[in-house]
C-alpha cells in the first residue's frame, strides 16, 4: 500500500528536499507541495492524502491552524515539522491533533520513518520534544488541564493501559505487563481513544498527565 502524503513548507529548498526524499520510496508518494497554510489544507482536501508534512512557520495561515483544520475534517495524520524546539509550540500542534512532532534538522531515515510510523496509525516525537513536554508538566507549565473525572468512563483496565501508554510503553510491553495477550491490549487502546475521543497515543499521554493519572518521573510499569 503507497502512503500518500502532501508535503507544505515555505521554504522551497527545505520543501523540494523533504518531497524529494520521500517521493523516492517506493511505497511513498507525493501527491502535493504547499507554500502556506491555506495551500495545505486545500492540497488534503483535493487529494485525501494519508499524512501531510506541515511546518509550523508558514505565511498567511501557520501550520497549527492547518492541522487543526485537517484534523477536524479529515483522516489525514499530520506531523509537523519546526526549526525550533519550543514548548509553545509543541502543546499547541499536539493539541490541534498532530500525531508526530520532528525538528528540521530530522535525518533522512528518520523522517522516512516518521512518515510510515503515523501512516500505520501510530504517533511520534523527537525524543527533545518528548523530554520537553514531560518536563513541562513535572513544573506545572502544561495549559488547561482536564478535568480527573474525564476518565470515570475508563474501566479499570483500560485506565491502566492509558497509565502505561503515558509510561512510553509500547503494545507487545503492556501485554506481557498485563499478562494478556497483544490483540487484548490493542482492543483496551482503541476503547481508549474512543471514549475519550482521542485521535493517537500522543494525544493518550497528554490526557494521562494532564488528568493526573500519569505523574513526570514515574518509572515504567512492571
Amino acid at each position: 500500500m503507497t502512503v500518500r502524503v502532501v508535503v507544505a513548507d515555505d521554504q522551497e529548498l527545505v520543501r523540494a528536499g523533504f518531497a524529494l526524499i520521500l517521493d523516492v520510496q517506493p511505497d511513498i508518494e507525493v501527491v502535493a507541495e504547499a507554500n502556506d497554510g491555506f495551500q495545505a489544507v486545500a492540497a488534503v482536501r483535493e487529494h485525501r492524502p494519508d499524512v501531510a508534512l506541515l511546518d509550523i512557520r508558514m505565511p498567511g495561515m501557520d501550520g497549527i491552524e492547518a492541522a487543526r483544520i485537517v484534523c477536524a475534517e479529515t483522516d489525514c495524520k499530520v506531523v509537523m515539522l519546526t526549526t525550533f524546539d519550543l514548548d509553545d509550540y509543541v502543546f499547541d500542534a499536539l493539541r490541534a491533533g498532530a500525531s508526530g512532532f520532528l525538528l528540521k534538522d530530522v535525518r533522512r531515515d528518520d523522517l522516512v520513518h516518521a512518515v510510515r510510523v503515523v501512516a500505520s496509525g501510530d504517533s511520534l516525537l523527537a525524543p527533545s520534544v518528548t523530554r520537553r513536554l514531560v518536563e513541562a508538566f513535572a513544573a506545572g507549565a502544561a495549559p488547561a488541564p482536564l478535568r480527573p473525572g474525564r476518565l470515570d468512563v475508563l474501566t479499570v483496565r483500560e485506565r491502566e493501559v492509558l497509565r502505561m501508554i503515558a509510561e512510553g510503553l509500547s503494545n507487545a510491553e503492556i501485554a506481557e505487563a498485563m499478562v494478556v495477550s497483544g490483540h487484548t491490549v490493542k482492543t483496551h487502546v482503541s476503547n481508549v481513544l474512543s471514549k475519550l475521543g482521542l485521535r493517537d497515543r500522543v494525544q493518550a499521554v497528554i490526557a494521562a498527565y494532564e488528568t493526573g493519572l500519569a505523574v513526570p518521573g514515574t518509572r515504567p510499569h512492571s
